[in-house]
């Protein structure tokens, strides 16, 4: 078979071509650092490459979004925090105000000293992210969630919980409502409250009491009636119409009322005709707790009469134990706060952890392999060198040197 002389010199030219395309190629791959230049390359690899890119990016999303409810979640329980020393503060100062050698202008002092803490309370409840936001309005950050109305402290945002997409199956909450930590906090114990009525003139007090077997608990109101000169008492049904304690008990000071799944004591001397209320909880915010306290403080009882004294003196522990409630409240949401941090580190960790075996994956794929780019660009030199000598030679090959 004839081979021309172009034949010669085109493929030699076409090798030596290939061969600066490869040099080319293998010193763009040490320049940048990727192996993978483009699709064609590897196609497998960089089909991979995408999926391991993408995969990470969205590691990286849910980390921001972690990195976002921490610092949220931080925030609000330093504010909780704050909340739960005031109201600890408030709670000394109520219990003080109980003392026997507390005159008139002490109440008075004290009520001073408790409107503003109710107004720093307001301000807490009102506390924001930083950023414009509200922490405690719900679903509406742009919108404060507490006013101090005439009617007294409402609440303007929602119900809802901002969450946050913070790993692939997992959705926290960033945000609590500031409904359920200000607002709908139950009185009495939690579950039915003991009253005086207002027309007693007595000195009985009755204490907030407790369930002692929830089985037997029906949730209904029930009414205690001293007769007898108050040395005597019953406890009728109002919601079934029924006697549960029939008249002419002996009364004892302080000792266990119990029926129904339920106890409670009345300690002090009531009067004939003396009536206390036994009702099922309600919500009382901590805002009104804190208003009717003040509002206790400051009616004078030097010198007045029995009922005064005695129904102030219920309305202070009432509102000892009202701070209670508030207090449980606010801690159980702290609870719930620390722990959705600890699951974010612990979620942070893994996401972490996640991140690095993605870059150690796309690393692998489509890194440039430095030892073995340069053991290539050194033989791709030599066969380019040997291809142009070659050629220099083959170039040479003709008749016409020879006639």
């Amino acid at each position: 078979m004839r081979i021309s002389t172009s034949t010669i010199f085109n493929a030699n030219i076409t090798s030596m071509d290939n061969l600066q395309v490869q040099i080319a190629k293998t010193t763009q791959q040490m320049s940048t650092g990727q192996r993978i230049q483009n699709p064609a390359d590897d196609p497998v690899g960089a089909a991979r490459a995408i999926e391991i890119t993408l995969s990470d990016s969205t590691n990286t999303q849910y980390a921001a979004n972690r990195t976002a409810a921490t610092n949220t979640l931080s925030l609000s329980e330093g504010v909780l925090q704050s909340v739960t020393t005031l109201l600890q503060n408030v709670h000394d100062t109520v219990l003080s105000a109980t003392g026997s050698m507390v005159n008139d202008a002490s109440r008075k002092s004290m009520a001073t000293d408790l409107q503003g803490q109710l107004q720093t309370l307001l301000g807490l409840a009102n506390s924001t992210d930083g950023a414009g936001s509200y922490l405690y309005s719900g679903g509406q950050g742009s919108i404060q969630p507490f006013a101090n109305t005439a009617a007294g402290v409402t609440y303007q945002g929602d119900d809802l919980q901002r969450k946050m997409q913070v790993a692939p199956s997992r959705q926290l909450s960033s945000s609590d409502s500031g409904a359920d930590i200000f607002m709908r906090i139950r009185n009495g114990n939690g579950t039915f409250q003991g009253a005086a009525a207002a027309a007693n003139t007595g000195s009985g007090i009755v204490s907030q009491g407790m369930v002692t077997d929830s089985s037997l608990y029906t949730g209904d109101n029930y009414q205690v009636v001293f007769g007898a000169g108050g040395t005597t008492y019953s406890v009728n049904d109002l919601t079934s119409g029924a006697t549960v304690i029939p008249a002419g008990t002996t009364y004892v000071s302080d000792q266990a009322i119990s029926f129904n799944g339920i106890q409670f004591s009345i300690k002090g001397t009531p009067a004939n005709g003396d009536v206390f209320n036994i009702t099922p909880s309600s919500n009382q915010s901590v805002f009104d707790t804190l208003n009717k306290i003040i509002a206790t403080l400051n009616i004078p009882i030097s010198g007045a009469s029995t009922a005064v004294v005695t129904a102030n003196s219920q309305a202070l522990s009432d509102g000892l134990n009202s701070l209670n409630q508030d207090l449980n409240n606010v801690l159980g949401i702290r609870a719930t706060t620390g722990s959705r941090l600890n699951e974010l580190t612990s979620l942070q960790d893994t996401g972490d952890q996640l991140g690095l075996q993605y870059k150690q994956t796309l690393s692998t794929i489509q890194d440039t392999n430095y030892t073995q780019a340069a053991t290539d660009l050194a033989q791709q030199k030599l066969a380019l060198q040997a291809a142009q000598q070659s050629y220099a030679l083959v170039s040479k090959l003709s008749l016409f040197n020879y006639l």
